[in-house]
């Protein structure tokens, strides 16, 4: 297949390149290097996140039909892959709901905790885990009501807090993530498999460490609490306080046989996106994977950058691709609005961009889903502004109201992908002709 020229047809090229970063973090691609070899005994296998339930198929396809395998996995409702789904195999993937978690997810937490009960030291525990498992494990501690645990979670959401500091909270509320359902498994050595959707790429943040060992505290949980304003249910508060609802550190031998491999990380895709950008004769320039901050101000960022590119030739030659990945955050400050972090960092780049001719932009997540709407991300192009205007949408309205997506689904610059069936965070592509 012919790459689409960055020339004549940018926004084909930008979507390739979004492609390519999404295939190569494709469990069915890249697990078979990653699985253990069989044990004495059984296999369990348990986990959750967006790209859970490919893990979970891929590993079926790839495990002896001879070895005994079971478990129960947790995805996003419409992220099992469609064959596997169809004809359902070794594994249970259940399906639950993201962001905010619901009683499916409870149950299927639930039934985790049940399915590695009783195991012994020949048997084995593979822990498939990939970002958005956090919400998708809801399982709350003693004391804590399930509808407690939905509050929390939504005022996190609404806070502007990072990836890492609403996961350290979760752990600490929760009865199966930091490290608790690796507890659990014990004598059982775990191998955690994972697609990482963080920034820095720390195993026990991916979807709060449910099999890793936890090195935050009660007192960092309260102090991320404090600083965001967050409203914490009573019990909750004296949980945190008393330290009942520390976590398994580090320092816990029943950790000593637990392994950990990386399947997927941003900078993998990137890199893979970037060398597909080579091959078309541009230069491409990876800033980070890791970048974080408020969506629309990281847009204005990469916005100056992109101007520095066009009237200068600084710091990078035109042309060329610019990529970034990571996590940025929406702080919501209007009720109603529509949009998730990619379009909000669009509509904030574009506003800076004013048009600048020749910047064309793609950002999109890359497990398809932008916040929890339909559509992966979006795209600016130099005319995106003059567009809007002839239709009578106000740029700095929709951004002042948190409405990114009923800016750009008027001019039809919405990528819609489905569900991608994996999860390694915002991807964000600028291509300079």
């Amino acid at each position: 297949m012919s790459l689409p020229s960055p020339a004549h047809d940018p926004r084909a090229f930008l979507r390739a390149l979004y492609d390519a970063a999404v295939a190569r973090a494709q469990p069915a691609v890249v697990m078979r290097d990653v699985l253990p070899p069989p044990p004495r005994g059984r296999t369990v296998v348990v986990g959750g996140g967006k790209a859970s339930g490919a893990m979970a198929a891929a590993m079926d396809a790839l495990w002896p039909a001879d070895a005994p395998l079971s478990g129960v996995v947790l995805t996003r409702y419409d992220h099992v892959p469609p064959a596997y789904k169809a004809r359902p195999g070794r594994i249970s993937v259940r399906e639950a709901a993201h962001p905010v978690p619901d009683e499916a997810g409870r149950q299927g937490a639930t039934d985790m905790l049940a399915a590695v009960h009783g195991l012994t030291a020949d048997d084995l525990v593979v822990a498939l885990v990939s970002g958005g498992g956090s919400a998708l494990l809801a399982l709350p501690c003693p004391g804590l009501s399930f509808a407690d645990k939905q509050q929390v979670n939504r005022e996190l959401l609404k806070s502007g807090a990072s990836i890492d500091e609403m996961n350290c909270v979760r752990k600490h509320l929760s009865a199966i993530k930091g490290g608790r359902l690796g507890i659990a498994s014990a004598p059982a050595p775990v191998h955690t498999l994972l697609i990482s959707d963080v920034p820095g790429d720390a195993p026990e943040v991916i979807a709060s460490g449910p099999t890793l060992p936890d090195p935050t505290t009660c007192a960092d949980a309260l102090a991320i609490i404090d600083r965001y304003g967050i409203t914490l249910p009573p019990a909750a508060r004296a949980g945190l306080d008393s330290g009942a609802y520390e976590t398994p550190k580090p320092s816990d031998a029943r950790f000593a046989r637990h392994q950990v491999r990386m399947m997927a990380t941003p900078q993998m895709s990137l890199e893979a996106a970037a060398a597909l950008a080579r091959r078309s004769g541009l230069d491409a320039h990876i800033l980070s994977d890791e970048i974080e901050g408020e969506s629309r101000v990281v847009g204005q960022v990469h916005a100056a950058l992109a101007r520095s590119v066009v009237r200068r030739d600084e710091p990078f030659r035109k042309p060329c691709v610019i990529l970034s990945g990571g996590e940025t955050t929406v702080t919501v400050r209007s009720k109603g609005g529509r949009g998730g972090r990619a379009t909000e960092f669009l509509l904030g780049c574009a506003l800076a961009l004013q048009g600048e001719p020749g910047v064309h932009v793609l950002a999109a997540d890359t497990d398809g889903i932008d916040g929890v709407e339909d559509n992966a991300g979006a795209i600016v192009t130099p005319d995106t502004l003059a567009r809007a205007t002839a239709l009578g949408v106000s740029a700095r309205a929709r951004l002042d109201a948190n409405d990114a997506y009923n800016f750009f689904a008027p001019l039809g610059d919405l990528v819609v992908t489905g569900p991608t069936f994996t999860n390694v965070n915002d991807f964000r592509a600028l291509l300079i002709v």
